[in-house]
């Protein structure tokens, strides 16, 4: 059977309300032969029975809950596009990205990576905050992450897909990443083959009280995201050595890591004039001009230092 140009694989979990827009986005694409997969991660209310309305147009998978990876990887094995398109169930595209992600990957053959902006919308659709990310990167990249440990202005999950040819080489996403797989596609792919950026906003990216992203964290979520950014760091090295390449990344360099830090403790004078000289030198983000005004306002907005045990960490 001839495959088709594009898969496109939506992970889904407790999503009733969002994801039949997603799915529909994806189906209503033109202009380029392509597959629906979507897999329900074990979902506990009315996923399911949404879901079922879409059967004969989209293959729909059910699984135990695994977390996010686990219903990518299994999305992607049920699929056979020669381009994997990943789609969160919260969010939705516009129409023509598909079209305008293969056209991409077929003007280079070298990339193995390609992605678009996303607008940030609240729940109910109506959009808010500039088109993330706002700087966009290109070409090797590989250099560049292993100066920032992994970090750059990555997109999300709905706007990456990725060459079949590159998954196979890098293999599945470890399933540990529960949530923020994107992290892992962004974070090894420019290793394997170039990365194509697409300037315009392709999709739609939902601002709610379950997102990875939010305008503002609190100290629960910057725990979180300094623990998986650990994570990650510790994944990419072993899957670079796995792979004998001599790449490696360190927590040492990841800035907004110690961004979170400082945010948690406080900082002192003499810390805060640190991390803005540290944010001026940043490699993990390549605008100039972004840099310098993020490092110091950043720098700026810092709480001053504070005890709280336990928040200490060892940065090398």
């Amino acid at each position: 059977m001839e495959r088709p140009a594009a898969s496109v694989v939506v992970n889904n979990y407790n999503y009733a309300r969002f994801v039949p827009r997603a799915v529909a986005s994806a189906l209503s694409q033109a202009g380029v032969d392509a597959e629906v997969i979507v897999v329900d991660d074990g979902s506990s209310d009315r996923s399911r029975e949404v879901l079922d309305d879409f059967r004969g147009r989209a293959k729909i998978v059910l699984q135990e809950n695994r977390g996010q990876a686990a219903a990518i990887n299994t999305g992607v094995r049920a699929s056979r596009g020669e381009i994997i398109c990943f789609l969160d169930a919260d969010d939705w595209w516009m129409p023509g990205k598909l079209a305008a992600v293969v056209a991409a990957f077929r003007a280079d053959a070298g990339a193995s990576l390609v992605y678009h902006r996303l607008q940030p919308v609240l729940v109910g659709g109506e959009p808010t905050l500039k088109p993330v990310p706002r700087t966009l990167c290109t070409g090797d990249l590989s250099r560049l992450l292993a100066r920032s440990a992994g970090w750059w202005p990555f997109p999300m999950t709905s706007a990456i897909a990725v060459r079949r040819s590159a998954w196979q080489a890098v293999g599945d996403i470890p399933e540990h990443f529960r949530i923020s797989a994107d992290a892992w596609l962004a974070g090894i792919y420019p290793f394997f083959g170039r990365v194509a950026a697409l300037p315009g906003s392709l999709g739609y990216y939902r601002i709610h009280a379950n997102n990875w992203y939010r305008p503002v964290d609190d100290a629960a979520m910057l725990e979180k995201r300094m623990a998986h950014w650990r994570e990650t760091v510790e994944a990419t090295n072993r899957f670079l050595a796995g792979h004998g390449m001599p790449a490696r990344v360190r927590l040492a360099d990841h800035y907004p890591y110690h961004v979170a830090a400082a945010r948690l403790a406080g900082v002192s004078l003499h810390r805060r004039l640190e991390l803005a000289l540290e944010g001026l030198c940043f490699a993990g983000e390549p605008n100039l001009l972004r840099r310098s005004r993020d490092a110091l306002r950043t720098a700026w907005n810092l709480p001053a230092a504070h005890r709280r045990p336990g928040l200490s960490e060892a940065l090398e």
